[in-house]
């Protein structure tokens, strides 16, 4: 395999850095702005912290792909440039600090535990075993990030619904929305590109840059977390209209 033009030029304390500013983030959140919360504070700081990751990652990543020179046809395979690398940094920090909270506060919510160990070892391998194919990777970070603004005031609201009026009136106002917006984004884009991807490397366009155990594990690991993220969002739009349904029967 070919990694002669791998990419070394982006800072080696950057990832440490990250994974600071998200602790830090995390503290805050748990210590101070959350503290009102008593058992449920963590939940509170791991949404912040969310908050702190998901639109500047879709900001940085956009960035990166915009600015980023390439022959379209090798963007795929392409060696990981600094700027893309600083990315993946940025999200593995976030993703290796939320990943401890659950390991700590919810140990048994396997699926949330299982997907940033996916993630985690997809940006990985992309960042320091393989040096090449982060175009792809970004494409479909900003699509995993772009719908999260949106869905951690859903999720914060959803929490304090049963005992804050105004979170519960956020949270039935945001709801169709956000369900419609997620479902465009995951449901339709995340295959497109996906798609995309995927037919770029079975092609053997990356062959000699990126390894077919790379890329597999990639397509295997995203497709996964696609048609999990499209569960995940019909069985809320399924207790939407449940619970739609059962208001407007009360109220006849």
């Amino acid at each position: 395999m070919a990694t002669s033009s791998f990419d070394h030029s982006s800072s080696p304390v950057t990832l440490p850095s990250f994974l600071l500013l998200f602790l830090a983030v995390y503290l805050i959140g748990y210590f101070i702005i959350f503290r009102s919360w008593k058992l449920s504070s963590h939940l509170g700081a791991s949404c912040l912290m969310s908050l702190f990751h998901g639109t500047p990652a879709v900001v940085m990543a956009s960035h990166a792909l915009l600015t980023t020179p390439r022959a379209a046809v090798h963007s795929f395979a392409s060696p990981n440039t600094a700027v893309e690398s600083t990315v993946l940094d940025f999200s593995m920090a976030y993703f290796t600090v939320d990943l401890f909270h659950y390991l700590i506060f919810l140990p048994n919510d396997f699926i949330f535990i299982l997907h940033h160990m996916a993630t985690l070892y997809v940006f990985a391998t992309c960042r320091f075993a393989v040096g090449h194919g982060a175009h792809a990777l970004l494409l479909l970070l900003v699509l995993a990030e772009v719908t999260s603004a949106c869905q951690n005031v859903w999720t914060i609201t959803g929490y304090r619904k049963h005992d804050v009026v105004m979170a519960r009136r956020v949270r039935e106002l945001l709801s169709p929305p956000f369900y419609l917006f997620y479902t465009l984004v995951r449901g339709l884009a995340g295959p497109v590109a996906l798609y995309d991807m995927a037919a770029f490397y079975v092609s053997g366009a990356a062959e000699g840059a990126v390894p077919r155990w790379a890329w597999l594990s990639w397509l295997v690991v995203i497709g996964v977390a696609i048609v999990v993220s499209v569960l995940w969002v019909l069985r809320n739009w399924v207790d939407w209209f449940r619970e739609k349904n059962n208001s407007n029967k009360k109220s006849k």
